[in-house]
């Protein structure tokens, strides 16, 4: 017997498997979600060395793009060497060998900076801490003499948390072998992120030699799974976000970059102490749009407090000194480099940050602007195509003062009544006016 595919009991057969299906899958995403979590983590470190090599890929490429296209294609046309196969691939090998150079001598550059300024600034906060805390107390035992409420309230906070500090203290001591297993599993993972990177990096090269053929698989994929016209639709969309992270990432990089020299310049002028560490602080936390330089500045100007107390000047200076850079930054540098990248008012930046922020962490600060920039674009494009269907303009403008729409178009509210005149109206007016 033939069983046919549009009968309706079998469409209902079906209907209600799928249906049971679902409350199973709900049934086990709700009550076993801890499991899933368990396969997704292992899953993902197994797979961790591969996102970090497709990750450096995704970084790299515009760099090799730009180096082949402004260098050696110029540099092959020069020198008569006409397009071939072999060009390709000696094209190719030469831009990845140089990206790769490129990203092995900016990982040494940072480390011997690392080594050389950082390390040794950070030994001498530690050596020179005892002293550091010494004048911080003449600072405020010289501020609590002045005022002696500030004096009472501030002994009573420290003999408070000075009790549970301590008590923390006796608490953690039988402890030891724990904080103990928690070092030795960070170094643990310090070495194992270290061969993710290694191979990683190994993947990458792949990656970047056959950048068009992945490419090219993943567009069959795409118009063999879906419509010729949604297909479009994802590729443009694809291009879109590809253009909007690389514009706002590689930017905003190398804008950290020239801030955090412009920083260290700066600092070595005014003769700030541990110049090289607080540029290094204030440029790796410009990376976060609007609150990094807050983010860099607050532990900036604490270090620079704390190492000469009785010279606040210092401080302002160094205060001064960041609110001009990052005025430059802001209204100068970063248009220039960043442009338009997003296409997101302040509002929305901010808005961004804090949502991605507290979702992602410091991850999603950093990223949370250029994700949101294109579920943005998303959601203006949906409401574009929905307004365009009914005939309505898709500028906002148009819709400022509004009050209501129909056949005959936009209707915008009433003007105010003039007001009107007491003194012609008034009692008085019109008995004097008989009389006249």
């Amino acid at each position: 017997m033939k069983i046919k595919l549009n009968n309706k009991y079998v469409c209902w057969g079906v209907t209600a498997l799928l249906v049971i299906i679902g409350g199973i899958l709900f049934y086990y995403f709700m009550f076993h979600s801890s499991n899933i979590r368990a396969a997704v983590s292992s899953l993902m470190s197994i797979l961790m060395p591969i996102i970090v090599g497709m990750a450096l890929a995704y970084l790299l490429t515009p760099v090799m793009n730009y180096l082949e296209r402004k260098f050696l294609i110029p540099l092959f046309d020069r020198m008569k060497w006409k397009e071939s196969p072999r060009r390709k691939k000696f094209t190719r090998g030469l831009g990845i060998l140089i990206t790769t150079a490129l990203l092995l001598l900016m990982i040494y550059l940072l480390f011997y900076m690392l080594i050389s300024q950082i390390v040794p600034s950070v030994e001498n906060i530690i050596n020179n801490f005892d002293s550091y805390v010494n004048n911080f107390t003449a600072w405020a035992n010289g501020l609590m003499r002045d005022n002696p409420e500030m004096s009472a309230y501030f002994s009573n906070m420290i003999n408070k948390y000075s009790g549970e500090f301590e008590a923390w203290i006796m608490d953690l001591i039988p402890h030891t072998s724990v904080v103990i297993k928690t070092i030795s599993s960070s170094v643990v993972g310090i070495l194992s992120a270290l061969w993710d990177f290694v191979i990683g990096f190994i993947i990458s090269i792949y990656v970047l030699a056959s950048k068009e053929k992945f490419t090219a698989q993943a567009k069959k994929a795409i118009y063999a799974l879906f419509e010729t016209d949604s297909a479009n639709i994802i590729i443009r969309n694809v291009r879109f976000t590809n253009d909007t992270f690389v514009g706002f990432l590689g930017g905003k990089i190398v804008d950290s970059i020239i801030i955090g020299l412009l920083c260290y310049i700066g600092t070595t002028i005014l003769q700030t102490p541990y110049s090289a560490l607080v540029s290094v602080i204030v440029g790796v936390t410009n990376i976060i749009p609007f609150f990094g330089p807050y983010i860099g500045a607050i532990p900036s100007v604490l270090l620079i407090f704390m190492v000469d107390p009785l010279h606040p000047l210092n401080c302002l200076y160094f205060i001064l000194f960041i609110l001009l850079l990052q005025q430059f930054d802001g209204n100068i540098l970063g248009p220039k480099i960043l442009g338009s990248s997003t296409g997101l008012t302040g509002f929305w930046v901010i808005f961004s940050i804090t949502l991605f922020g507290g979702l992602m962490g410091v991850l999603g600060m950093i990223v949370g602007v250029p994700l949101f920039a294109v579920i943005y674009a998303g959601i203006r494009a949906f409401f574009n195509i929905k307004l365009q269907k009914k005939g309505l303009p898709i500028e906002a403008y148009r819709y400022e003062h509004v009050e209501y729409i129909d056949q005959n178009g936009f209707h915008e509210p009433a003007p105010p009544a003039a007001p009107v005149n007491k003194e012609k109206s008034s009692p008085k007016a019109t008995r004097s006016n008989r009389k006249k």
